[in-house]
């Protein structure tokens, strides 16, 4: 699939996620609050943010193994309506300044309305691409991002762009879904799956690589898990049997054409999180 067919896909569907502040790639939303904590937010993390800024999008919890220090400047890669903004903010103070870019309009405008609404200072979101960062050289103590990676169709060049953009001795902390072995054609070209975090994941050993060659180093994957991809049936709901991904819902009967490939999922994906620093 072109890149910029790739990246239209990605943007159009976060853009309905962001009007309508419901959880991605589903046509039924799981209560996003009951997600954030099985991916490893706290519920007093989760209070201490805007309503709105939690849509159950992601597959793991970065500030909680970033280190973040007062008065560090933080990146996070693919934003969305700022949960991980929010929280490093609160870790940085007022001295420090939390930057969240995200290339879907939609998505900016929630966010910054939900600084504007809740009074947070020391964050600002920027429109841009992961793969060109509107942000300068050698500028940031610390990279986050959660579950957006694995959406990029030039995910090297992501990674370059961070080491980029980070002071030598910055840190990386990110969450993302990964592949064990590959996904079937059928799976790796669905759009429906590319938007829900699973079709455009790499695998792992070559994921790392990539950190690698952007010349990061003491790559490590602090946490791992089965990606909770299930098959559930729903007749008790008056629905057909859904594919639940990472807390998100899809109706199996909109992948019929792939329905015995979809099976493989389960086995296929891990969502890790990895830390890795820029050297001095």
């Amino acid at each position: 699939m072109e890149t910029k067919n790739v990246k239209k896909i990605v943007r159009d569907r976060y853009g309905k996620v962001a009007k309508s502040q419901s959880s991605c790639c589903g046509s039924t939303k799981v209560d996003a609050d009951q997600v954030s904590k099985a991916i490893g937010y706290s519920s007093q993390e989760l209070e201490s943010i805007p309503d709105a800024a939690n849509m159950g999008l992601g597959c793991g919890n970065p500030t909680a193994i970033a280190s973040l220090k007062e008065g560090e400047v933080v990146l996070d890669l693919g934003a969305g309506g700022g949960l991980d903004c929010f929280l490093a903010a609160q870790k940085v103070g007022v001295k420090g300044k939390v930057i969240g870019v995200d290339m879907t309009p939609d998505m900016i405008d929630l966010a910054r309305d939900n600084a504007e609404k809740n009074s947070f200072v020391n964050v600002e979101f920027r429109l841009g691409e992961i793969e060109n960062l509107p942000v300068a050289n050698d500028s940031v103590d610390t990279i986050i991002s959660n579950c957006v990676i694995n959406l990029s169709p030039e995910k090297q060049r992501v990674f370059d762009e961070a080491f980029r953009v980070l002071k030598p001795g910055g840190r990386l902390a990110i969450s993302d879904i990964v592949l064990l072995k590959p996904l079937p054609e059928s799976v790796r070209n669905n759009e429906t799956l590319l938007a829900g975090c699973v079709a455009g994941a790499e695998l792992k050993d070559k994921y790392l690589e990539m950190i690698s060659n952007s010349g990061f180093e003491n790559i490590e994957v602090v946490q791992k898990t089965q990606s909770s991809t299930e098959e559930l049936n729903l007749n008790e709901r008056d629905g057909d049997p859904v594919l639940v991904v990472e807390g998100e819902i899809i109706n199996i009967e909109d992948l019929e054409e792939i329905k015995d490939d979809v099976e493989c999922i389960q086995e296929s994906t891990q969502s890790i999180t990895v830390t890795a620093i820029k050297p001095k």
